[in-house]
């Protein structure tokens, strides 16, 4: 069994940053964050595997950076230039075995969540 505690949301204007974090208790293969805005979808943001390598959703490549400090067993995403189409709850996630590049992003096969934190952007 994973835990998962999430920290970092809030309030903040468009074209700022927020980092949240995620503090996990066990192992996973891999993990990722992902966002659910009122009346849409959960869907992935960013992924990280055990091995560092990394995914992105393309409404936020080259915006966000998710990152994992292994020695505090934490992983972390970086959100620069918010937009307000950004505002959602955001989920960390992890799954408890091994899976396929193209199934990174996808909420439905993610084993383990957090109870989520929110971000709010304001235009």
């Amino acid at each position: 069994q994973v835990q998962l505690v999430e920290s970092g949301g809030g309030s903040v204007q468009a074209g700022g940053s927020l980092r949240l974090s995620c503090v996990a208790s066990g192992y996973s293969f891999s993990m990722g964050w992902l966002r659910q805005a009122p009346g849409k979808e959960r869907e992935g943001v960013a992924a990280m595997d055990d091995d560092g390598d990394t995914t992105y959703a393309a409404s936020v490549k080259g915006r966000f950076t998710i990152s994992k400090d292994k020695v505090k067993n934490t992983l972390y995403l970086q959100m620069n230039d918010l937009k307000p189409e950004d505002t959602a709850m955001y989920f960390c996630a992890a799954k408890r075995s091994p899976d396929r590049v193209r199934y990174r992003l996808l909420a439905e096969t993610y084993h383990y969540w957090g109870q989520g934190t929110q971000v709010t952007v304001s235009s």
